[in-house]
């Protein structure tokens, strides 16, 4: 039996960039899926710019990008009141921190297809598409999948250092590992309607929260010519109820006229704020549906399970060729659980907000009390930073905090050098560790710290000589000298009065377990 680096349970949008970056970093990577076909309906909407920039460190960012909507010309995302007035909010712009349009709408089989394609046609990837997982072993040196064939019944079984269970909500991996939920606190029913549109709708290109004491509502205009909307459920109304096509219409009628447009898919789901008491055993692991689950107010569903995978996929390469210890891995949990956790409270915390804003609408007309719940505003769109740090692993942890630098990502612009080319900040560095000095001066090192950087490969830039053609540099710069990134570009440390590269180098190495390879490297200089 053949031994794969990595098996991938579940061929969604996270299992397949899964196995395009863990292919991508040289890992032999087999993967199973259900489905024969890409599921021909949308569920997300939205990819973030963290997402392009991870797939752009392997030259795939703008082949990605090319499938997403562009960013349209009053591109906006906030509240609004009963008659869809804007409350507060902020512009989509089509360049930001990540180097990419922090946000773009896309219609998911267009991006599960690509993904998809990618993966199966990759020299790294063995591809079982129609197969669904039926058993797994968990040993100590090794995991075992079985999976079965969906029409023929034949099952296949193969080895693997490491199994990442992306296969969703109802995740079979999951209930092999005998993990409960933990509730957040947040399970309502939402009517989702998808839709055609044609060229007489009537409809804006914004993602809009609408705080109506009658009906809270999302719409979302996503990727042209596809449009969103999400109606909660009121109190005492039934599933079947709100799917009779009258009922439909009634609702969207205030929006646009009935003809202009096609409805593609109406559904009502619960959603949930939930996560996995437990991400890893041993050798298998969770990630994306399958370890969290969000309410959809943060477009977070998807890409914090796109985050999931990219943790991994410098992580494991690691473990597997001997370079880090196996319980580098442990980390995976200690950095993705809380971001998770912040990212769904989030999410809840707008939920709560248009509650509350259609309360005091309502109190304010004389339909209902005055509402006791404090607004909670940082929740809001374009009232803050787009996603919390990491607050546990490889990062100087005690730099780590809501308005410092360390454990966000660091912002990427466009960079011009002296010969007038200009290439993403991310395309200089290459694709592991990375040291950025301000100066030349900035980059030096003690004979100990050299021998660190030769063992770890890290790669070291100046930004004297650059200047800045799109973008910023990341403010971390006005009060640090140097910084350190970690593959995903996620600042590990930077430059204190206490905190000098040597010392951030001798952390670094700790939390990555290497300290005898490089005593080996000093023994032998």
């Amino acid at each position: 039996m053949d031994l794969f680096d990595v098996a991938i349970v579940g061929m969604g949008p996270v299992g397949a960039a899964g196995a395009v970056l863990f292919a991508d970093a040289g890992l032999k990577v087999v993967v199973f899926e259900r489905d024969k076909e890409v599921h021909p309906l949308p569920r997300a909407v939205g990819m973030d710019g963290e997402v392009l920039r991870a797939f752009q460190t392997n030259g795939r960012g703008e082949d990605l990008a090319a499938i997403l909507q562009p960013i349209r010309p009053g591109d906006r995302a906030g509240f609004a009141n009963s008659n869809r007035e804007w409350l507060f909010g902020s512009d989509l712009p089509s360049y930001g921190p990540p180097g990419w349009p922090p946000l773009s709408m896309f219609d998911q089989p267009e991006v599960d297809s690509y993904l998809r394609e990618t993966a199966v046609n990759h020299p790294n990837v063995t591809s079982y598409i129609g197969y669904e997982a039926c058993g797994l072993s968990n040993e100590a040196d090794k995991a075992t999948i079985t999976a079965r064939d969906t029409e023929t019944g034949e099952e296949v079984t193969c080895a693997a250092r490491y199994i990442v269970g992306c296969d969703g909500a109802n995740s079979y991996v999951r209930k092999s590992m005998d993990v409960n939920w933990r509730d957040l606190g947040y399970n309502q029913d939402w009517l989702v309607i998808d839709v055609i549109a044609g060229p007489d709708a009537t409809l804006p290109t914004d993602i809009l929260q609408v705080c109506d004491p009658k009906r809270i509502t999302t719409y979302v205009a996503t990727k042209d010519p596809t449009r969103r909307w999400e109606f909660r459920l009121n109190e005492g109304e039934t599933r079947e109820e709100m799917l009779k096509e009258e009922n439909i219409f009634e609702l969207l009628d205030p929006w646009t006229p009935r003809g202009t447009y096609e409805i593609r898919r109406a559904a009502v789901y619960q959603f949930h704020a939930i996560v996995a008491d437990k991400w890893r055993d041993n050798r298998i692991f969770l990630a994306g549906d399958a370890a969290h689950q969000t309410p959809p107010f943060l477009g977070q569903g998807m890409n914090a399970g796109m985050r999931d995978v990219a943790n991994l996929a410098w992580k494991l390469p690691r473990a597997i060729n001997g370079s880090s210890p196996d319980s580098l891995l442990d980390s995976y949990y200690d950095e993705r659980i809380a971001h998770s956790e912040d990212l769904i409270e989030w999410a809840v915390a707008i939920g709560r907000l248009m509650e509350h804003l259609a309360a005091a609408e309502a109190f304010v007309s004389g339909d209902g009390p005055e509402p006791t719940d404090a607004p909670q505003l940082s929740a809001g769109y374009g009232q803050g930073r787009a996603v919390p740090p990491l607050r546990h692993g490889v990062l100087m942890e005690g730099q780590v905090s809501d308005v410092g630098s360390t454990g966000y990502q660091l912002e990427q612009p466009d960079l011009c050098d002296a010969a007038g080319k200009v290439a993403k900040l991310d395309d200089l560095l290459g694709k592991g560790f990375a040291i950025i000095g301000k100066t030349s001066s900035d980059l030096s090192l003690s004979p100990t710290s050299q021998a660190i950087v030769q063992a770890l490969g890290i790669q070291s830039l100046s930004l004297e000589g650059y200047k800045v053609d799109r973008g910023r540099l990341d403010p971390v710069f006005k009060k640090a000298n140097a910084v350190i990134l970690r593959p995903d570009r996620y600042l590990f440390g930077h430059t204190t009065e206490t905190d000098t590269l040597d010392t951030m180098l001798a952390e670094l190495e700790k939390k990555l377990g290497t300290d005898e390879v490089t005593q080996k490297m000093r023994s032998i200089q």
